[in-house]
């Protein structure tokens, strides 16, 4: 296969980012995976498209280089890794779509991105900071004709804020760990 098939393969534009090419991957493997596609057809897209995904990962920064890069990593590719990927493929695709999920294949899909965890995590503590200042404001300085705030609304503002921050510091917790990961292995 050549690199335009891996990109229409996975439904990707050349120059795409890599955290495209795992929500593509992840949305095929969701919708083909033999386990829950029963179409003769699956097996085969799955399996396309779990090449195509691993091709592009390991791939991605040689696929930005000069011409002659790009061809010698086509060459290797083709020698020792395609056939390699083909087989891992053909054993996902043989297992069950919950047991290929915990797979460590699947789970290097997931994506992290550090600007919206940290932008939800400012979110959440402005709704927690407002929440409380608001409510006290308006209990010092009401406004007249208008009734002063209820108790159940500032509650539910304060829970809704706390639920917001804590999968906030969880999925921080998870960007941290997957790059302390990526920074061991370079």
């Amino acid at each position: 296969m050549t690199l335009s098939d891996y990109y229409e393969i996975l439904g990707l534009q050349h120059g795409c980012s890599v955290d495209d090419i795992k929500k593509a991957y992840r949305r095929k493997a969701r919708l083909y995976h033999p386990d829950i596609n029963s179409s003769p057809e699956a097996k085969d897209i799955f399996i396309s498209s779990t090449e195509a995904y691993e091709f592009l990962i390991a791939n991605f920064d040689k696929l930005r280089s000069d011409e002659q890069v790009y061809q010698q990593t086509m060459e290797d590719w083709r020698k020792y890794r395609q056939d390699r990927s083909h087989h891992r493929a053909n054993a996902y695709a043989r297992a069950s779509y919950i047991s290929f999920k915990k797979s460590e294949f699947y789970k290097t899909t997931r994506i992290f991105d550090g600007t919206t965890i940290l932008v939800s995590l400012v979110i959440s503590v402005m709704v927690l900071v407002y929440t409380v200042f608001g409510y006290v404001f308006r209990l010092r300085h009401p406004i007249p004709g208008i009734k002063n705030p209820t108790v159940f609304i500032f509650i539910i503002f304060l829970l809704l804020g706390m639920i917001f921050l804590t999968i906030s510091v969880i999925y921080l917790k998870a960007y941290l760990e997957t790059s302390k990961k990526h920074k061991k292995r370079s």
